[in-house]
C-alpha cells in the first residue's frame, strides 16, 4: 500500500507540469555513444512516448557519431576531427548520411513498436535545415553551419500527432548536402519552433564546478553565469558546444534548456515533471 501511495504522490507532483506543458513543444537531442546502448535507448524512447501521450509535443533530433566512426574504421577510412567536428570529404559524407538514415529508421521503428506515431525527417529535404559551408581555421570539407530552419514540415507532422525524428543533414545555397552538428541543429530547431524546452541528453550528470567532486553539481545556471564558467575554464571541451547550443536556443526564444544524463532511468520525465529535476538547467 505504501508503494502505491508513493506512486500516486509522484503523479500528483507531475500534474501541474502536465497542465503547464500541455500542447507545448519540447525538442530533445539524443546522440553519442548512449544512442547505441539498446537498453538506455529504449528507456529514452519510452519517456518520449510518455511525453507524447501526456499531451506534450516532442521533437527528436539525433546524431550518430560513434556509428559513423565505427563504419569508417571497418572500411579502413581515416577520421580526422578539428575542435570536435568531423572533417567530411565527399566519400565520408556518403557514410555519414547512410549511418544517420539507418539510425533514423531504427528510432522510428522503435517508436512505432511502443505504440506512438513517428516520422523520420532528413534535414536536407524540404529545406528543413538550410546551411552554408562552415568557416574554420582548417577546411572541414562538407560540414555546414545552420543559417535557417523551415519549421513547416516539422509542424505538419506535429499537427498529425506524429513525433518528428530529425537527422542533421543540411542543404546549402549551393544545392550541396552538408553534415551538421546535431546540438547546433537541435538549438536552431527549438528556436524556430519557439519550443518550451530544449533538452540535451548526454552521458554526464550535468555541469560540475569540479569534475572530481560529486557535490559540486550545478542544478541551475543563467546565460551570464554559464558564459563566466566557460571563460574561467570550469566548463571545458565537449561541454562547451552543448552549453552554447543552450544559450543560442534561449536567445532565440526557447523558455528553458536542460542537460541531463541519459543513463538515469526515466531522467527525462524526472527533469520535466518533478520539482527537483535531475540535470542542469540553463535559463535566461
Amino acid at each position: 500500500m505504501e508503494e502505491a501511495i508513493k506512486k500516486a504522490e509522484v503523479l500528483i507532483e507531475a500534474l501541474p507540469y502536465i497542465k503547464k506543458f500541455y500542447k507545448k513543444i519540447v525538442v530533445i537531442k539524443y546522440g553519442g555513444s548512449i544512442l547505441g546502448e539498446e537498453k538506455i535507448r529504449r528507456g529514452i524512447l519510452e519517456d518520449i512516448v510518455f511525453l507524447s501521450f501526456m499531451g506534450l509535443q516532442p521533437v527528436l533530433v539525433h546524431g550518430g557519431g560513434p556509428n559513423i566512426s565505427e563504419r569508417m574504421r571497418k572500411e579502413g577510412k581515416k577520421t580526422d576531427f578539428v575542435d570536435g567536428m568531423r572533417v567530411t570529404d565527399e566519400e565520408t559524407l556518403v557514410v555519414v548520411e547512410e549511418e544517420l538514415e539507418n539510425l533514423n529508421a531504427l528510432i522510428v521503428k522503435e517508436f512505432l513498436e511502443l505504440g506512438a506515431q513517428a516520422v523520420g525527417l532528413n534535414g536536407k529535404e524540404e529545406r528543413i535545415i538550410q546551411v552554408e559551408k562552415k568557416k574554420a581555421k582548417t577546411d572541414l570539407g562538407m560540414v555546414g553551419e545552420v543559417i535557417g530552419i523551415d519549421a513547416h514540415p516539422i509542424l505538419r507532422e506535429i499537427k498529425g500527432n506524429k513525433i518528428p525524428v530529425i537527422l542533421p543533414m543540411g542543404k546549402g545555397i549551393d544545392k550541396k548536402t552538408y553534415n551538421v552538428n546535431a546540438d547546433e541543429v537541435a538549438s536552431h530547431v527549438a528556436g524556430e519552433l519557439k519550443a518550451e524546452k530544449l533538452v540535451l541528453l548526454t552521458n554526464v550528470k550535468g555541469i560540475m564546478r569540479n569534475p572530481d567532486d560529486i557535490h559540486s553539481f550545478i542544478s541551475t545556471l543563467t546565460i551570464d553565469s554559464a558564459e563566466e564558467l566557460i571563460k574561467d575554464a570550469v566548463i571545458q571541451q565537449g561541454m562547451i558546444p552543448k552549453v552554447y547550443a543552450c544559450i543560442e536556443a534561449l536567445k532565440r526564444g526557447v523558455k528553458k534548456t536542460h542537460m541531463i544524463d541519459a543513463r538515469i532511468p526515466h531522467g527525462l520525465l524526472l527533469e520535466i515533471f518533478t520539482d527537483q529535476g535531475v540535470g542542469t538547467e540553463i535559463i535566461k
